[in-house]
């Protein structure tokens, strides 16, 4: 049988990996800066702890596991017959891998809150997966890196994450805008438009403009029986100005008998102002009326990052969320949080060339193999250089040097060392730079020095 991946799925390269732990160190190192702690959870959980948290769509994009065991017998043969897929579900499984790490993460805190420290802040670098259709940049297997906040309400911790951002995104050298929204703003225009009882229908089209353009959005929206009088009332979403400010101005004059509406705007005003006053761009920052993020669970600020220069989905989103552990029977723990996409950063910084030369993982020196006794004084001297924190290794066997040579120059080795009877005599070590073509006889203490 051919063998091949999984739709969705890749192997990594050396030099992938290690281009994605340079991705990881920097914000790993970032979020320790700002005073989150590492957690990791499980790959599967409980398909009850994941259902019902992201929405119909959502929902539908979780993998599901089969019970082990004789699972067919124990299904209801009427369920069986009419292909009832809904209630087969609950009847063959009752885990599924994890679809994100913001559910693991509340109902962890749900189950251990008695024993954390609030604020609570925790970064979490883990796979996640969705059977989502394969396209650039979106793989039914890939990694979130996420930091979040629970157990405090205060907005200076939404100012705290756009810090986080932007400096995290600065660090890779990924040039970047933040669109920011608000559910409270998403709220109060469905109350304007007099569509309350369709705000899920309502955000989940908004959330595709992007995608599917401003006809698509209000095609969507008409099947989803929101009536076209209503439509009419939003139809300056899709005329904003590029000035935040303004836009929120103008949002106060419709939300005047929309008490959740202006708490919004309220909110969104102070993070953008606060995010001036500590010297960012406001060219970094968006206000973006029609960013809704599809998920359920958001109740307050979302945001959306886009890198400048590539045409791609987001790399970045998140929000807040202030009563998501509530579905595990623990009330009144506000949080907020974001995530950074790996797959697509890495996407962003290959098609940029923004990775360093160090990103690489490389031997530094290959030690030729002439054989005979000499092997000995070569792994001594590897064993030295690995000491100091130098990749070295030795050619396995005892070949013609052209081949040692090729197999330097496929693995990116940059120096090639002999270590010959000449130089074992003489207390010398030769090598050559195989990248300049430069060769150089050092002595054993000048070498081990470098």
């Amino acid at each position: 049988m051919k063998p091949s991946l999984a739709k969705g799925t890749r192997d990594f390269t050396a030099q992938e990996v290690s281009r994605r732990k340079y991705i990881i160190n920097i914000l790993q190192n970032n979020f320790e800066l700002f005073g989150f702690q590492p957690l990791e959870t499980p790959s599967f959980e409980n398909l009850s702890t994941l259902t019902g948290k992201y929405g119909e769509e959502g929902d539908r994009l979780i993998f599901k596991i089969l019970n082990s065991g004789e699972y067919a017998s124990k299904v209801n043969q009427e369920d069986w017959d009419n292909k009832n897929h809904q209630k087969l579900i609950s009847q063959i499984s009752d885990k599924a891998l994890r679809y994100d790490l913001t559910v693991p993460f509340a109902r962890f805190v749900a189950m251990n809150h008695g024993k954390l420290t609030f604020p609570y802040k925790r970064y979490q670098i883990q796979p996640v997966w969705r059977a989502d259709r394969p396209q650039k940049g979106r793989f039914r297997e890939f990694y979130q890196c996420d930091a979040d906040v629970v157990g405090s309400e205060s907005l200076l911790q939404e100012v705290d994450l756009v810090q986080l951002y932007l400096k995290s995104f600065s660090d890779l050298g990924i040039p970047v805008t933040i669109h920011m929204n608000n559910r409270k703003i998403l709220s109060g225009l469905a109350e304007y438009a007099g569509i309350t009882d369709k705000l899920i229908d309502f955000t989940v089209a908004l959330d595709k403009l992007d995608k599917i353009g401003k006809d698509g959005v209000v095609k969507e929206l008409l099947e989803r029986e929101i009536f076209q009088e209503s439509i009419d009332k939003l139809e300056f979403l899709f005329n904003q100005s590029d000035d935040a400010l303004e836009n929120l101005l103008q949002l106060k004059e419709k939300f005047a008998d929309s008490e959740i509406g202006l708490k919004g705007v309220e909110e969104l005003e102070f993070v953008l102002t606060q995010s001036l006053n500590l010297g960012v761009d406001m060219q970094n920052l968006v206000f973006n009326i029609t960013l809704a993020r599809g998920l359920d669970y958001y109740t307050g600020a979302i945001f959306e990052v886009k890198a400048d220069e590539v045409a791609m989905g987001s790399i970045g989103g998140g929000g807040r969320y202030d009563n998501l552990t509530e579905v595990f029977g623990v009330k009144n723990i506000p949080g907020i949080g974001i995530s950074f996409g790996l797959d697509r950063v890495y996407l962003v910084m290959e098609e940029l060339n923004l990775f360093p030369e160090e990103a690489s993982s490389k031997t530094e020196y290959l030690f030729a193999n002439f054989g005979g006794e000499g092997i000995v004084d070569a792994l001594k001297l590897i064993m030295q250089l690995r000491a100091k924190g130098v990749s070295a290794e030795l050619y396995p066997e005892n070949a013609k040097i052209n081949k040692q040579f090729t197999y330097a120059e496929k693995k990116g080795i940059k120096n090639l060392v002999f270590l010959g009877e000449e130089e074992i005599k003489n207390g010398t070590v030769t090598f050559k730079d195989l990248e300049a073509g430069e060769q150089k006889t050092l002595s054993l203490e000048e070498f081990l020095s470098l």
